[in-house]
This record gives C-alpha cells, sequence and structure tokens, in this order.
C-alpha cells in the first residue's frame, strides 16, 4: 500500500512539473511575440527622438553663436523647463533581443 502512495505522489508531482514548464514554454512564446511586434514602435520612436535632439542640438548651437531668434527660443523653453544642450555624440540604437 505504502509502494502505491509514494508511486502515485511521484506521478502527481512529475505531472505538475511537466504542466508547469509547457506553461512556462507557451509563456515565453507569446512574450517572444509581443517583443518582436514592439520592435517597429521602438525603432522608430528612437529615430524620432534621434532627430529631435539633433534639431534642439542646433538650435542650442545657434544660440550660442548669437541667433537672436534662437536664444529666444532656448530662453521659452527653459522659462517652461526644458533645457536644450549641443549633444556630445549619438547614442547607439537599443540592442536587438
Amino acid at each position: 500500500m505504502m509502494e502505491k502512495s509514494v508511486t502515485l505522489l511521484a506521478l502527481a508531482f512529475t505531472l505538475a512539473v511537466a504542466f508547469q514548464t509547457v506553461q512556462l514554454v507557451r509563456e515565453q512564446e507569446n512574450l517572444d511575440l509581443v517583443s518582436a511586434g514592439q520592435e517597429a514602435s521602438v525603432q522608430q520612436a528612437f529615430d524620432v527622438r534621434q532627430e529631435t535632439d539633433a534639431l534642439a542640438g542646433e538650435v542650442a548651437q545657434l544660440a550660442d553663436r548669437g541667433n537672436a531668434n534662437a536664444a529666444a527660443a532656448v530662453a521659452e523653453l527653459g522659462r517652461q523647463g526644458i533645457t536644450l544642450r549641443v549633444p556630445a555624440a549619438a547614442p547607439a540604437p537599443p540592442a536587438a533581443r
């Protein structure tokens, strides 16, 4: 009788672990699909950010060189809490998984 109980317990444990493994594999596959679906949006956002930073850097350079309109834009943005700086170097794009 004891051997049947231990065997049944071992079988139940094995089935539970197998079930959890299958569920985790399915969840990982779903997460991979979602991540792949967002890759284009993330790349577009990165490109827009780079373009915006480049434009802001150019406005900051113009203001540093004495352009009155650029200086006025930098001053107004500064009053709104936005600081424009000349970019040091372009950041690397996000790594794909």
